[in-house]
């Protein structure tokens, strides 16, 4: 991806549709007059007045426990430096919307133009009352030690430094599995920390509290090794001075056991790793690139243990598997910190997590047969969906633990649920896809590459590793779009109306002859057909030259579907190809079927469909709830209609006794599970939250999945096809580039699960 073009991407990111990151959103009815008075004048007067009694009432009618302020003064800004704070506001508007998606908390960004302390604490102090909980962010050393010291001190809410903290809480948990499994002990193992910021004094006050020793620690800053003899060291650098004599970072590797950098990249050579101990352990942090290269170190010693802060490597040191569950926990228990002992538990929770058998979810996401506790798994991954019902409780324990609650939690079980259920509020499917599509890219070919939306969509799922696009169409027509795009990558281009292409043409019409000429369908014909683009583009697919394809952007979909069907056709044993549609919504991914293809089906393939839509639920990483719609409720109608779905229900229980399946059953009872509980107690659906809808027939599901989409703003995946012979996935007329990005994402997934067949 060239400079500019990214530059102009993430420009237009933040600017459209709406400036910025993050919306504020009602959270009551506001349609009538009455609902307005209650909002504001004269009813809001009722909770000021209740408020005034006992401020604690903020916590029960504002937002105020679900809300947290990410402060900055832009001094330290990612690797950007002292650039101010508006320019600092889309970084913390991100993490703001990382608070939200993975724990479901509601942010503020602020933004406070002054470098003076006592300014920027009096500031914090003055909006305090607004706030459940206080993030300070990108705030340079010295400053940030005695901003967040007195700010803890000042306030009765949590405060964190998350560029301190974050990093040294997930590190911690990384270090002690990394320990256990070279059977080393924290108490004796050298450790040299380099760099000597925010980060990396309070990772190893972090360490310290687990038990590293002061005399084992050498801490190495721009200057060389800290001693105790150098001059003019601030406190912080003070408090890890060592008394050994040597100057280097060379030097301070020589036996080490640990070491954790913070600094910045290649300063590690792979002659300083030869000289640490057995069995070493390294986390290069550094970001983008680490002190080290993964491979190179990986390559130098065998029997090392890696870390660094990218997703590209194993054990990805991620501060997002820390902060937003931390200040779920302590929210939820009214804390008024956030003290040693919660990031403490918050540290065990993760390194336990690690060792507990990883949800399949979290397998096909990162595309391994089973990620189990090892070398190459030392924390968890930020995908894994079990860390909002893990750390908050572990956090919420240690704050009623260690005397700063105020509001203990009673039921731990129903809490459990709560957090999970905040799970729903968040857009993973479509990153799990993307992120297990990468593992192993396949050649997808695009059938209508001369549309300018489609092209821009070969071009992202190209340069973010999703697939190896392959551009059907006229070479000239594409070069001159790629040009305007700055699609500068050398990727194939196929025009199958050209002589160049002719013989393949032959060979793919002869082929396509063989197969239909006892349908009525001539060599010359055959030939004929070669010319149209899905024609030849499932040919591709069909005989190996591609792994799958995509189309039916420009066409209707009837038209895309014909020659799909003639030329792929049926796997074997499928009565009729279906399709399922992935709806992201705020309670989770739905999977509807049949959206797309059979108008009425029969309760045979009604079963089917719902057989197959399971498969494709469990390929994604979801265990399917299965609910088979109707306008009826288990037999309250004796009409065919309702009958049909009662029958595909007996087959589906006689044939797939393990599927967690039911109805006929309304929508309302489907979705509802209190609902539902209430009157049908007795149905396989009970206490279940369903995620898969099977309809009765094309209308009611494409009706559905459209007004999802329309009405409700739901992300749709699909339509995405089940049955056929080979992965082929047919667009609607006229599909955003997210969603032919996604669908392109889907057939890479389905041609790596054909591939393990």
């Amino acid at each position: 991806m060239s400079k500019q073009r990214n530059r102009r991407e993430a420009l237009v990111y933040h600017a459209k549709p709406q400036p910025g990151k993050i919306k504020v959103v009602p959270t009551k009815p506001y349609a009538t007059q009455r609902d307005l008075a209650l909002a504001y004048s004269p009813g809001v007067a009722q909770p000021c007045l209740e408020i005034e009694k006992d401020k604690n009432n903020a916590y029960k009618y504002t937002a105020k426990g679900n809300l947290v302020a990410v402060i900055s003064n832009g001094t330290a800004v990612l690797g950007l430096g002292n650039i101010g704070p508006e320019a600092s506001k889309p970084v913390m508007e991100g993490k703001g919307l990382l608070f939200k998606i993975f724990a479901d908390i509601d942010v503020f960004d602020i933004e406070v133009d002054t470098e003076n302390v006592d300014e920027f604490i009096q500031t914090v102090k003055n909006i305090a009352p607004t706030f459940g909980g206080i993030n300070l962010e990108d705030i340079k050393a010295p400053e940030a030690f005695e901003i967040e010291k007195r700010l803890k001190e000042e306030l009765d809410i949590p405060v964190m430094h998350d560029d301190q903290h974050g990093t040294a809480i997930i590190s911690a948990a990384a270090l002690l599995n990394a320990l256990e499994l070279t059977h080393k002990k924290i108490e004796e193992v050298n450790i040299v920390v380099n760099g000597a910021g925010a980060a990396a004094v309070s990772c190893t006050r972090l360490y310290k509290s687990f038990g590293a020793k002061d005399e084992n620690i050498v801490m190495v800053d721009s200057k060389g090794v800290i001693r105790k003899d150098r001059e003019n060291l601030t406190k912080e650098k003070l408090e890890f001075a060592t008394d050994r004599k040597i100057d280097t970072l060379e030097e301070a590797m020589q036996n080490a056991d640990v070491f954790v950098g913070l600094s910045i990249a290649d300063v590690v050579t792979p002659e300083m790793l030869l000289t640490m101990a057995k069995k070493p352990i390294v986390f290069a942090m550094a970001n983008p690139n680490p002190e080290i290269q993964y491979q190179l170190a990986i390559d130098t010693r065998e029997d090392i243990i890696m870390a660094t802060g990218r997703s590209d490597h194993p054990n990805q040191v991620n501060n997002v598997l820390g902060f937003p569950f931390i200040f779920r926990g302590a929210l939820d228990v009214r804390a008024t910190a956030i003290n040693e002992a919660m990031k403490m538990a918050a540290v065990k929770s993760l390194a336990a997590l690690a060792k507990e058998p990883v949800p399949e979810q979290v397998n096909i996401a990162y595309g391994k047969t089973k990620l189990t506790f090892g070398t190459d798994y030392i924390i968890p991954k930020p995908f894994d969906p079990r860390l909002i019902a893990t750390v908050p409780i572990a956090v919420a324990k240690a704050a009623i633990e260690s005397g700063v609650a105020q509001e203990p939690i009673k039921d731990w079980q129903a809490y459990e649920d709560e957090l999970l259920q905040r799970l729903g509020n968040d857009n993973k499917v479509v990153r799990l896809l993307h992120d297990r599509a990468k593992v192993n890219p396949k050649k997808i070919v695009f059938a209508e590459a001369e549309h300018i939306d489609v092209l821009k969509a070969a071009q992202i799922v190209h340069e973010e590793g999703i697939a190896e696009p392959i551009l059907l169409g006229d070479e000239a027509t594409i070069l001159e779009l790629k040009k305007q795009l700055e699609f500068d990558a050398e990727v194939q281009i196929v025009n199958p109306k050209i002589e160049a292409s002719l013989e393949k043409r032959k060979q793919y019409a002869f082929k396509y002859w063989e197969n239909r000429q006892r349908s009525g369908v001539t060599l010359y014909q055959s030939e004929t057909k070669m010319r149209e683009r899905n024609y030849y583009a499932a040919m591709m697919v069909s005989e190996g030259d591609a792994d799958g394809m995509i189309s039916g952007y420009s066409r209707a979909y009837p038209t895309v579907v014909k020659p799909v069907f003639e030329v792929i056709g049926k796997d074997t044993n499928v009565k009729k190809v279906a399709t399922v549609n992935i709806m992201i919504t705020d309670r989770g991914p739905l999977f509807l079927a049949d959206t797309s293809l059979n108008i009425d089906p029969s309760a045979i393939e009604m079963a089917e469909t719902a057989q197959m839509t399971a498969k494709l639920a469990e390929t994604f990483g979801f265990a399917p709830v299965v609910a088979m719609l109707s306008y009826a409720n288990f037999g309250s109608s004796v009409h065919p209609n309702a009958a049909k779905v009662r029958d595909a229900v007996k087959l589906l229980h006689k044939a797939n006794p393990e599927l967690i399946v039911d109805g006929e059953i309304q929508m309302d009872f489907a979705l509802n599970k209190e609902l539902r509980e209430q009157k049908f107690s007795f149905s396989k659906l009970a206490g279940k939250n369903v995620n898969t809808l099977v309809f009765p027939n094309l209308e009611s599901a494409n009706i559905t999945y459209k007004l999802l989409k329309e009405l409700h703003k739901a992300d749709s995946i699909g339509p995405i096809m089940m049955g056929l012979r080979k992965p082929v996935h047919i667009l609607q007329l006229g599909a955003s580039v997210d969603e032919m990005v996604n669908m392109t994402a889907v057939a890479v997934i389905d041609a790596q699960e054909r591939e393990k067949e």
